[in-house]
């Protein structure tokens, strides 16, 4: 086996900031004990990892927590998502949401609390940021330092399977109306105590296309007998790249990748049958049509000159996680009061990672930031099966929570 250095990926959260970052939060804030019991949860949590719809232990855990502080709590949306209630007045309306699920992986670390079950991880940190929403539960219920509602939202399967999506379609926000929804991600390779943000797009849509090139087979010595499906996928890749580099304002961002190509199953015959599978990366609605656009043009094109049959299945994924203006300059201001201005980037650079926040987004104004969590230079990033959240940043996401919950809300 390689050792990590050598097979590390780049991480999603590069840093965009210069300074060493902020070191500590007050014990007056988040008390130690308040510190250890959130390490608890997220401990626990990451040792028994659940994936999309799955995530019934994982949604009872949160849910006995968030009831022991008494908190109204409901369930069931998009089947295994939850929502805890704390009331204290009369006064704005707050949703503040962490996903719970983990990934189809196997976790190489070795720490004490490795995932128990096999091919299953907790490989981005959605043990975290649960154990961070509840820690913020949990000071908020006993201080209450604000005026208003706090809908704290715990939504499954972010991970490919849009589970914000379907918790908005399950009546999240009629249910339990919010005057803006915040979201928050951990940064493992921006340096710690950091926090980047910033206004409109901020992460990439994402969308996923199958092409499946069919033709009649051949003999590999005749392929004049035959089409051959794999030149033809050939020339597809090709002329998809071309969409980037020809079709697009080179001003905006789109990236087209192709991750998958299989076609053969022999040395000496030219397959009926090529498939062709990848995926869009986009930050504007108009750049998103135009490379669907573009895509099935150029499979027609290639369909015509090569006398194969081609055809798209296009699927549209997440959108881009657009941050609206208000809920942006409450993030910015609940971060700033925080670490300070110095460790708060107002104006990060674009990201092609995608977040199914997005879904809530587009149902009620929100704002999605990224808390750097870096332990140093070599610390594995998301989707690896080295990664470990970081615990010493449980205080600083909690504390977060709780200034914007004072702020957003003021008593």
């Amino acid at each position: 086996m390689l050792p990590f250095k050598a097979m590390r990926t780049i991480g999603l959260f590069p840093s965009d900031l210069p300074d060493k970052g902020f070191d500590m939060v007050d014990e007056d804030l988040i008390p130690k004990s308040l510190h250890e019991k959130m390490m608890a949860w997220r401990r626990d949590l990451h040792a028994h990892p659940e994936t999309a719809f799955e995530e019934h232990r994982t949604s009872d855990v949160v849910a006995r927590a968030l009831q022991e502080m008494g908190l109204e709590v409901t369930r069931g949306l998009a089947t295994t998502g939850l929502v805890g209630t704390l009331r204290n007045g009369e006064g704005p309306n707050l949703g503040l949401r962490a996903d719970m699920d983990a990934l189809d992986m196997q976790e190489l670390g070795n720490c004490a609390h490795a995932s128990t079950y096999a091919g299953k991880m907790h490989g981005c940190g959605h043990d975290g940021h649960t154990a961070m929403l509840l820690g913020a539960a949990q000071y908020l219920s006993e201080h209450k330092p604000f005026r208003g509602t706090i809908h704290f939202i715990f939504q499954p399967a972010e991970e490919n399977e849009g589970g914000g999506k379907y918790m908005v379609q399950d009546g999240l926000f009629t249910r339990f109306p919010c005057d803006a929804v915040f979201g928050l991600h951990n940064g493992p390779q921006m340096r710690f105590g950091t926090f980047s943000i910033r206004e409109g797009a901020m992460l990439s849509a994402s969308d996923f296309f199958e092409i499946v090139v069919s033709g009649d087979g051949a003999h590999a010595a005749h392929p004049h007998t035959g089409v051959d499906t794999i030149v033809a996928a050939s020339s597809v890749v090709g002329a998809l790249q071309g969409i980037v580099s020809r079709n697009m304002d080179p001003l905006d961002s789109l990236v087209i990748s192709v991750t998958q190509i299989r076609g053969g199953d022999t040395w000496n015959v030219l397959p009926q049958e090529t498939v062709i599978r990848g995926t869009c990366r986009s930050f504007t609605d108009k750049a998103r049509a135009l490379a669907k656009s573009r895509i099935s043009e150029v499979c027609e094109g290639v369909a015509l000159a090569s006398g194969a049959h081609i055809t798209l299945n296009y699927r549209e994924g997440y959108p881009a996680t657009t941050n609206a203006a208000e809920p942006t300059r409450y993030a910015i201001r609940a971060a700033q009061s925080l670490v300070g201005v110095d460790n708060v980037d107002t104006d990060c650079r674009l990201r092609m990672g995608s977040e199914d926040f997005a879904f809530m987004q587009q149902a009620c104004p929100g704002a999605y930031i990224i808390l750097g969590t870096a332990r140093g230079e070599n610390d594995p990033p998301v989707h690896n099966p080295y990664y470990d959240f970081n615990d010493d940043a449980l205080s600083i996401g909690a504390a977060y929570w709780v200034r914007l919950a004072e702020q957003f809300c003021p008593r």
